[in-house]
């Protein structure tokens, strides 16, 4: 019997590991957050019964995640703990017991019950009222440096006002918006990439990047709900100090509420469960704490956790189904897209009967099998997604799933691109393919062919007026005028907009090379790509058997070329000669030939040597009002020469907010002009002679100008 409690116990430590590693330090749980505390508990339980087994290296004697070897190492003072979680109204009455029995009669205190955020822990560090440091929790006693990363949320103060502390440390969640969530994971499935499970892990997996560039573009948030081991011994309550966060300009829960009892505090908690979907961010729980901080001396803490708050947790709204049937659906890049076609349930106030799969290999991890009956969540409350299979309601007969091999639609042959999760129809001329591809070729970025939105688009194509994208160039527009593109029972004539579109169809005609290149849609060339691969091309026919792209292909690194080519990426030059190769990029030439059209590249001009800061060395750091990439184009407009680090040969140090010591030093040093934005602005225009170097400690006002302030 002993022998077996230990094999268990073995058991739950080594798997409790591993699923902390793969929610933690990889961001990709492969089991529901049920099952694992399902687990937590029972280990926790058998600890208790048989202490003489208890792991000294037990998960539940300290906090989850290891850090990353990418980032620097922050060790916290005092460490960051977790909190004693309960399921049961019951556990708060036994907290509220404890707490009697812990403290002197006579004592008297309240409870604040708050949201517990679902996303990262994190710490924020200011010194002089600056924010000069931001770590995730790690494992509690040492985290990741992410404090670039933190730096690009928005909501995150970066100078605190006069009447905060000089030095503070602010502890809060970082999460990833509901909303948010549901944009990053569709932009994913249309590129084949790997889709996250829920805001809580794409909130994780952008911390870890090492770009915050990237980071800068997933909406990330956060809220700030305890101190750090400075700045906050003078607060009596808990609610007066959150109070003053809002004040100093940090964002905070939503929801907070004072009882006097813990009949009031239970109260709250189920308040708070029936508004927790009202918020932009995931929720896992309610926290119940101690509101006075007076008390929290002498009630302490264990290795894990403080015992002056609990966490309770919300029973996880799911409902059972059965999969009746998986079908593939094939996106405007080909991505092939399984569905699972489910037994009709209600879940959170909606008829769920169909959910994403995403990918094969999501299906092969999940097991999944038609028949099948499952637990079905709302991943980030919006999209229904598959939690788990309960196995042991599979039926003898039911059979692994066999994803197809080719297209479902045409036919055509499906492959992996790269490293890609997803596989992709091969063949451009998929009609599945053809509706969102015709709305990518009519955007903004690509054609600009007004009119032709996404209504217009699946009209055409479902009508058999448009089967090729470059049939918009030859369509009878005057008869165009009376196509009906009403919804059902609300007929409208589409009338002078055709004469818009035959417009700007025309205008389409002499768009640059970069333009056409983006909206032919090819795989890994965005418009970025396009505008680079362009400037080493003269018009849309040299593509097809281009040295240069073969040269990428062939060898990476480009040795011996010019520097600026190596912007192109080998998967993008693959894809696009394998475009031009193929059949229907052949196709596309000779018609597109047929047209008369052959898209010029337009070359960017060479910097003026009469500009207003021709031939100066100018470097860009700190924190500024525009994207660096803006201003180093209008610097090299102005003829100007974009420089990564001060040396002899810089004239201007444009800094931003926060900037670091070393560059201004350096550029003291060597009698280099420290500037702001403004005084850029002004340079730009040409509007002023150089004056004296302006004090680093004045140029924080100087560069807090608002976005689209330029020019």
């Amino acid at each position: 019997m002993s022998a077996d409690v230990k094999k268990r116990m073995d058991a739950l430590v080594a798997e409790i590991n591993r699923n902390d590693h793969l929610y933690y330090a990889l961001a990709r749980p492969v089991i529901s957050d049920a099952e694992y505390d399902s687990m937590y508990e029972e280990l926790l339980r058998l600890e208790k019964e048989h202490p003489e087994f208890k792991d000294s290296n037990s998960p539940t004697l300290r906090v989850s995640g290891e850090p990353l070897s990418a980032f620097e190492q922050v060790r916290h003072d005092p460490p960051m703990k977790s909190l004693d979680k309960c399921y049961e109204k019951a556990a708060l009455i036994q907290f509220d017991s404890f707490l009697k029995r812990e403290l002197p009669v006579g004592e008297k205190w309240s409870y604040v019950v708050e949201p517990k955020v679902d996303g990262v822990s994190m710490s924020l560090f200011y010194e002089n009222r600056v924010l000069v440091r931001a770590a995730t929790r790690g494992n509690g006693e040492v985290g990741d440096d992410v404090t670039q990363n933190i730096r690009t949320i928005r909501s995150v103060p970066k100078i605190l006002p006069e009447d905060a502390p000089v030095r503070l440390e602010v502890r809060g969640e970082v999460y990833m918006t509901r909303d948010g969530f549901v944009r990053l994971n569709e932009s994913l499935d249309e590129a084949g990439r790997d889709v996250f499970m829920n805001p809580r892990n794409a909130c994780a997996g952008s911390l870890k990047m090492l770009d915050p560039k990237i980071v800068a573009k997933r909406p990330l948030d956060m809220v700030v709900y305890n101190a750090g081991g400075t700045g906050c011994d003078s607060f009596v309550t808990h609610t007066d100090m959150v109070a003053a966060f809002a004040r100093w300009g940090f964002k905070v829960a939503p929801f907070s509420r004072v009882s006097a009892d813990m009949e009031g505090a239970v109260a709250a908690v189920d308040e708070l469960g029936v508004r927790r979907h009202d918020f932009p961010f995931e929720i896992d729980g309610a926290v119940i704490k101690v509101n006075e901080r007076t008390l929290y001396g002498a009630l302490g803490a264990t290795a894990h956790s403080p015992r002056w708050a609990r966490a309770y947790k919300y029973a996880p709204e799911r409902a059972e189904t059965v999969v009746r049937a998986i079908t593939v659906q094939v996106g405007r890049t080909g991505v092939l897209t399984p569905v699972a076609e489910l037994e009709s349930v209600e879940l959170a106030g909606s008829v769920i009967s169909r959910a994403t799969l995403h990918n094969a290999n999501q299906i092969a991890e999940q097991d999944i099998r038609i028949g099948d009956h499952v637990w079905i969540v709302k991943a980030g409350d919006v999209i229904p997604a598959i939690d788990g299979v309960l196995k042991e309601k599979r039926t003898p007969g039911i059979v692994p799933y066999v994803f197809p091999s080719v297209c479902p639609v045409c036919g055509g042959g499906v492959v992996r691109i790269g490293e890609e999760v997803a596989l992709r129809c091969v063949n451009p001329a998929c009609p599945a393919q053809l509706q969102r591809r015709l709305r990518h070729f009519a955007s903004r970025d690509a054609l600009d062919i007004k009119a032709l939105g996404e209504r217009l688009s699946d009209l055409l194509v479902e009508k058999g007026i448009v089967k090729d994208l470059l049939d918009v160039f030859t369509l009878d527009y005057d008869a165009l005028t009376a196509l009906d593109v009403g919804e059902e029972g609300a007929p409208r004539k589409f009338g002078r907009n055709a004469l818009n579109m035959a417009e700007a169809v025309a205008a389409a005609r002499k768009l640059p090379l970069e333009r056409w290149l983006f909206a032919v849609g090819i795989p890994n060339v965005g418009v970025t790509v396009a505008r680079d691969i362009a400037q080493e091309h003269e018009k849309f026919s040299d593509l097809k058997g281009s040295a240069i792209l073969r040269d990428v292909v062939a060898n990476d690194s480009l040795k011996g070329r010019e520097r600026k080519i190596l912007r192109i990426k080998y998967e993008s030059a693959k894809a696009v000669l394998e475009f031009f190769s193929s059949e229907y990029g052949t196709r596309f030439l000779e018609r597109l030939h047929a047209l008369g059209i052959d898209p010029a590249s337009v070359k960017e001009s060479a910097p003026p040597s009469d500009g207003p800061l021709a031939g100066l060395g100018c470097v860009l750091t700190g924190a500024l009002s525009r994207p660096r990439t803006e201003y180093a184009k209008l610097i090299e407009l102005a003829g100007g020469n974009v420089q990564s680090a001060v040396s002899s040969k810089t004239r201007y140090l444009i800094a931003g907010e926060n900037v670091g010591a070393s560059k201004t030093r350096k550029a003291a040093e060597l009698g280099v002009e420290v500037i702001g934005e403004a005084r850029l602005k002004e340079l730009l225009a040409g509007a002023v002679q150089s004056e004296a170097p302006l004090p680093h400690k004045e140029l924080r006002n100087e560069s807090s100008l608002t976005q689209g302030e330029l020019f």
